[in-house]
């Protein structure tokens, strides 16, 4: 594995009371004692306070609620706690949400993006230049727009070919880093992870809505026939994929993390459905709920993410045990919900 590139000691976190970020925040404090972490976060639908409960070495963590695309605020944070780096986990995220309403995702994941690499770029420029700085952006597989059956998988130098609203403005996005680099020198990683599960990720998203629905003894919606296959990755492996691109990546690449684990939607409800059968059998089978609704808007068949070049280079790759870590988090919804 490559020497270390970049030691992070003041962290500027986005969008760390969500899913991923707060994820990420727990890793980071519970593994590396030299890191402080300024956590920005809207606290809008998907970002919850209840999430950064219990971190470890809390002391080192401080939440601030506020707006990437508040430039001001960006700054006076860059400045104030002379931040070297920037995770950015900030995004709207929901393919569905994008379709009805897309310019909640234009204005946080394009603007907001462009707010903070100008922000950097600027505080940075100003307090020393580049040296010892990194910002990464945190983008999706979903830029690279669908495969079909035999398609090999996505790899990183796959042309971008969004479908979405949301693959749009994440794709914009990361055009805009890219451009940063190139243009000004600002010394950018990005990585493209693959669907994630775990503890603390929204309840709209598919995981956590099955095991709601069998749990509340409601329908459990499947788009279309259930065939479009999506490749899972479990959180923590991701947090330990972006933490290596984080430090060890040359500035101005791009990697991406996937978990070599390609399971179609049908198929994944139907493991849940399994899991809640042993844990609640008195509501088995749980998979008689699964109903079958109409198709998503221009609904992508399959993401897969070749990981290859992130595991030769860096070292890193998912070790997870999907079949143990998924029942592991159907356990941990139940604990949070039960009783609700």
């Amino acid at each position: 594995m490559s020497t270390v590139a970049h030691q992070p000691r003041q962290m500027l976190v986005t969008g760390g009371a969500g899913f991923i970020g707060s994820n990420f925040i727990r890793l980071l404090l519970a593994d590396d004692p030299s890191v402080s972490i300024v956590n920005l976060d809207l606290l809008s639908y998907a970002g919850s306070r209840e999430n950064l409960r219990n971190l470890p070495n809390e002391s080192r963590h401080r939440l601030v609620e506020g707006d990437i695309g508040d430039r001001g605020l960006v700054a006076d944070l860059l400045a104030e706690h002379h931040i070297d780096t920037v995770v950015n986990f900030a995004a709207e995220s929901h393919v569905d949400r994008s379709i009805a309403g897309p310019e909640a995702f234009v204005r946080t994941n394009v603007q907001g993006t462009f707010c903070l690499l100008e922000a950097c770029r600027r505080a940075w420029s100003e307090s020393g230049g580049f040296a010892g700085r990194r910002f990464h952006q945190i983008s999706t597989d979903e830029v690279y727009g669908t495969l079909g059956p035999g398609d090999p998988a996505f790899s990183e130098s796959t042309p971008f070919a969004p479908n979405s609203p949301y693959a749009a403005s994440k794709a914009g996005a990361d055009h805009l880093v890219r451009a940063y680099h190139h243009t000004y020198g600002l010394p950018v990683v990005t990585t493209h992870c693959s669907n994630n599960f775990g503890p603390y990720q929204h309840q709209e998203k598919l995981i956590p809505t099955v095991i709601r629905a069998c749990m509340d003894g409601r329908p459990i919606p499947v788009y279309g026939d259930g065939s479009n296959i999506r490749d899972w990755l479990h959180v923590d492996d991701h947090c330990r994929g972006i933490d290596r691109v984080l430090r060890y990546a040359a500035g101005g690449t791009a990697y991406n993390l996937g978990g070599d684990n390609e399971q179609s939607n049908i198929a994944l409800v139907r493991r849940i459905c399994g899991v809640m059968d042993e844990l609640r059998p008195e509501r088995a089978p749980h998979a008689d709920l699964i109903d079958f609704v109409t198709d998503r808007l221009g609904h992508d068949w399959r993401y897969a993410i070749n990981s290859e070049a992130v595991s030769r280079e860096l070292g890193w790759q998912a070790q997870s045990d999907f079949e143990v870590l998924l029942a592991a988090t159907v356990r941990w919804y139940l604990s949070l919900w039960q009783g609700t």
